[in-house]
């Protein structure tokens, strides 16, 4: 039964400019920088560059006085877009003495995996039939270089798409052309048949061979490091078994890894949001704005809004439908350039607040000196809440004297050695790694060992501790670190 009531209720709602600035403060550098020119193309009120305002300045009472004879439900004053306000001040503030240090990297053309493989396949003489199945093949290869469909898959798709009755051994006969393709490898399926590829390409030499026996007799063994039962299996001494495992390790176990679109590489390279320089003891900060133009209102839009405030005679109802579409316009560009300006003032602070907790690490560079922070400290320190910390520290990267780093970098949670002092995670990782890299790989420390040495320094860590910290540094167990 359908009733109606009334209700009162309290909600939290979200404005259109502040959703937009939530989102503008999650992009990196070089994403705003295509937001910039997306919204510039999409907004015709919106333009770039910088120019003096003058023969359009209007107190907001003469505009108030021009539009009050005009009957509409909608506040238009021309004063809201045309104060000093429309010259932005967000742009990049160097010091004078500053050297500019970014390089612009040219965008290069590089041939992806799958157009080098449909090259060398116009070499070979292969039937119309063959030729189709190959390219679906190709089309289907992974960017490692692998193909991880099964062939009857492959069958089903041909029957559907291309009209093709093929069966799984005329695909795998046109498979193994295709693996025949540089680079060594490709068209695999799995990793063993991808290491066996690139071994049969190789002179076949004794220590081949073994390497060979190995990986269709003992693969299993070999990526679980159980070279014990390699060597009891083969019957053969440890020098043979470390001249065979070389021999493997020396594969390329992703060889389309080093194939990639242009688009690939240059969305692979890193743009720093933050410059901090460290200059005899001192710490200059400038946020790297460089491809970022000064936006400002339209002045032939203002003009339309002047000529309408201005002239009674153009007050007519298609004016002001036109006016209408003009002032939403003009609104959008508005709240953008607010945005982009509050943006800018959000991240310097921030920032500001990091470099004051990590002042050390600016100067030195030396991990160790990294201080525990969290999103809460540079929230109190900045004056913003967490979440707004959060969204600026987000795929964000600082140049320092010392190489570029993520934002996230310089969170770390806090621990206390034995003397009651309050310390990084991560000087203890970095202990950890230390070890880890200067042990018997014959015989590898083990998470319990590492506590025990991790304990005589004064750091005392449970198993389960050291065990999450190791992988997070993606370092795999005792037994896979295992070497002859």
């Amino acid at each position: 039964m359908l009733k109606q009531q009334l209700q009162q209720k309290l909600q939290q709602k979200l404005s259109p400019q502040q959703i937009q600035l939530i989102r503008l403060l999650e992009l990196p550098a070089i994403e705003l920088e295509e937001r910039v020119k997306h919204e510039l193309e999409d907004n015709p009120a919106l333009e770039e560059g910088r120019e003096p305002l003058d023969d359009f300045e209007r107190t907001e009472e003469d505009n108030a006085e021009d539009i009050m004879p005009v009957e509409t439900d909608t506040d238009i004053s021309l004063g809201d877009y045309l104060s000093e306000d429309d010259i932005p001040d967000y742009k990049l503030r160097e010091m004078s003495d500053r050297i500019e240090k970014k390089e612009d990297v040219p965008f290069s053309a590089s041939q992806s995996l799958n157009e080098f493989l449909l090259q060398q396949l116009g070499l070979r003489d292969l039937t119309e039939k063959q030729l189709k199945i190959a390219e679906y093949i190709i089309g289907n290869i992974d960017d490692d270089g692998y193909l991880r469909r099964d062939l009857s898959a492959i069958a089903d798709d041909l029957v559907f798409q291309a009209g093709q009755e093929v069966d799984e051994g005329e695909i795998g006969m046109v498979l193994s052309i295709i693996q025949d393709f540089e680079p060594a490898g490709v068209g695999a399926r799995n990793l063993q048949e991808c290491l066996l590829i690139q071994l049969d390409k190789r002179e076949q030499t004794p220590v081949n061979s073994l390497a060979i026996h190995i990986l269709t007799e003992y693969f299993e063994e070999f990526i679980r490091k159980h070279y014990d039962k390699i060597l009891r299996g083969l019957d053969i001494d440890e020098n043979t078994l470390k001249n065979a495992i070389h021999e493997i390790t020396m594969l390329n176990p992703k060889p389309g890894s080093s194939w990639g679109g242009s688009m690939e590489v240059a969305m692979s390279q890193i743009i720093p949001d933050f410059l901090v320089e460290a200059n005899n003891g001192e710490l200059t900060l400038s946020m790297n704005n460089r491809d970022i133009p000064d936006l400002r209102i339209n002045r032939e839009y203002a003009e339309m809004f002047q000529d309408y405030a201005g002239n009674k005679a153009n007050q007519t109802a298609k004016m002001r439908d036109a006016v209408q579409f003009v002032k939403q316009k003009l609104d959008s560009a508005q709240w953008f350039i607010d945005a982009i300006k509050q943006r800018q003032e959000t991240l310097q602070r921030t920032m500001e607040a990091i470099i004051l907790l990590q002042r050390d690490f600016f100067l030195t560079g030396d991990e160790t000196s990294l201080r525990p922070m969290i999103l809460k400290d540079v929230a109190e320190r900045a004056g913003y809440d967490i979440s707004t910390i959060s969204r600026v520290s987000n795929s964000k990267y600082v140049q320092t004297n010392f190489g570029i780093y993520p934002l996230k970098y310089f969170f770390s949670e806090s621990m206390q050695t034995d003397s009651g002092e309050e310390i990084s995670t991560r000087e203890v990782k970095k202990i950890m790694k230390e070890h880890i890299e200067n042990e018997d790989k014959r015989k590898p420390l083990t998470d319990e060992e590492l506590a025990t040495i991790l304990k005589e320094k004064g750091y005392v860590i449970a198993r389960r501790t050291i065990a999450k910290y190791r992988e997070q540094l993606d370092i795999p167990v005792a037994r896979l670190r295992k070497e002859i």
